[in-house]
């Protein structure tokens, strides 16, 4: 499913920079991705459906993270906003930093910080290239804390440029830089430590929403169950209706 995402803005401090809502488009996110450093063995895919068997079994797996893309409705804002009430801002940096998390700063980047978040943890961040713009880039970040980080990608032309041009492309008409949108990207990633974590730059800080064995990918039954499930049932309950969705998917590339 390809459709402009970005977001409300709701508690992103005002900037002075906005970008241009990426399209939910894996071309473009791979576009996007490997334009910045990521090794071509990586690539986007759409995910179809997350239960039909016969859908799930194209897909070339493991599923490395997902990126699930919905609408930003009074529901999720007040499940967001009760989570993160009782959490502390989170502070972590450095080497031993458990997963690299990046607050949003810029309006309308939630679609490229889901994309940083997908590529610089978990077994993706090992097919980053040497030398790259992304190397480089997450080099920088992870000694940093998080305000500093945030400004770090407020301030990086590669990171600003890369996204332009991926803008540009895509199905349908990309909107202003200004527009608001109301949906939002959150990223669900599997560590190399089988933590499975939730990770939005809205929120507080990263969230760790259980263990996977070493056969769970982030599409596997519990790793739906703990991640992208969890956050859709929520939804439809409390809305008392279907939500509506997409997700793409970071694999193995088919080519």
């Amino acid at each position: 499913m390809a459709e402009a995402a970005g977001h409300r803005d709701v508690d992103v401090p005002k900037t002075k920079k906005a970008f241009v809502p990426l399209e939910n488009n894996p071309e473009v996110m791979t576009h996007l991705v490997h334009q910045l450093g990521l090794s071509s063995n990586l690539a986007f895919h759409d995910v179809y459906s997350l239960t039909e068997p016969s859908l799930l079994s194209f897909l070339p797996r493991p599923a490395l993270a997902l990126l699930l893309v919905f609408p930003v409705t009074n529901t999720y804002e007040k499940f967001r906003q009760q989570e993160d009430s009782s959490r502390e801002e989170y502070s972590g940096s450095g080497a031993g930093e458990r997963v690299v998390w990046f607050k949003q700063t810029i309006r309308n980047a939630c679609g490229l910080i889901g994309l940083l978040h997908a590529v610089c943890n978990g077994a993706s961040r090992q097919q980053i290239q040497e030398g790259s713009d992304l190397q480089k880039l997450l080099k920088d970040a992870i000694p940093l804390k998080p305000g500093d980080r945030a400004e770090m990608l407020y301030q990086s032309q590669a990171l600003e440029s890369a996204h332009a041009d991926a803008a540009k492309k895509g199905d349908s008409a990309a909107p202003d830089a200004e527009a608001n949108v109301d949906l939002h990207f959150v990223a669900f990633v599997k560590s190399e430590e089988g933590d499975l974590w939730e990770l939005d730059g809205r929120r507080k800080g990263p969230l760790n929403r259980g263990k996977l064995g070493p056969e769970d990918d982030v599409l596997s039954e519990k790793g739906q169950e703990l991640g992208v499930q969890a956050f859709l049932r929520r939804e439809e309950e409390a809305g008392g209706g279907e939500l509506r969705f997409s997700v793409v998917m970071l694999g193995p590339s088919l080519e």
